[in-house]
């Protein structure tokens, strides 16, 4: 067995700002249909408003795989009800081992912390893995809840109240994964 980690962390931290990085070149490459060079990386998160990744706005998820940097992800509160999943990665090496499901879970727990009863995101149609990530999960497709040149899709997910978590926000999440 094989243990993930998952906590919220500070989008600037080292590991945090590692992933972040992984996860622009990832899909900008996607995107492009190129590898995307480190000074386009540093472009596209000039702008990526990774601050508003902290209460009581958003919340930023690091997510380890055997104590090494795998995953990330954050919650952005749109408004008092709505969070926007967004920034969601898994590096390529650690896909397959369940981590993907586990940072939905805290991402949407997160998001309940945060107030919110609703989980929306927009994606590419090219991003097929992700997609079926959150069909698995219990995302639907909604009509689009903003416009830009990346938003092809959107899905939404009611958060259930009842599991709202009474632990103290920001604790450290353990899981065993079975490789």
């Amino acid at each position: 067995m094989t243990a993930w980690t998952l906590a919220p962390e500070a989008f600037d931290s080292p590991d945090a700002t590692l992933l972040r990085r992984d996860y622009y070149a990832d899909v900008a490459s996607s995107y492009w249909q190129r590898p995307a060079t480190p000074a386009e990386v540093d472009e596209g998160l000039a702008g990526d408003n990774a601050p508003l990744l902290t209460p009581p706005t958003g919340q930023f998820v690091v997510g380890r795989y055997a104590g090494t940097p795998a995953a990330c992800g954050g919650v952005l509160m749109l408004d008092a009800e709505r969070a926007e999943l967004t920034r969601v990665y898994v590096r390529p090496a650690f896909r397959g081992h369940g981590g993907g499901r586990l940072l939905l879970g805290l991402l949407e727990e997160q998001a309940r912390l945060l107030g919110a009863s609703r989980m929306v995101l927009n994606t590419r149609l090219d991003l097929t893995r992700a997609r079926a990530l959150y069909l698995r999960h219990g995302y639907v497709e909604i009509p689009a809840y903003r416009t830009g040149p990346y938003v092809e899709v959107s899905y939404g997910k009611e958060l259930d109240p009842e599991r709202r978590d009474t632990r103290i926000p920001g604790g450290p999440v353990r899981h065993q994964s079975v490789r």
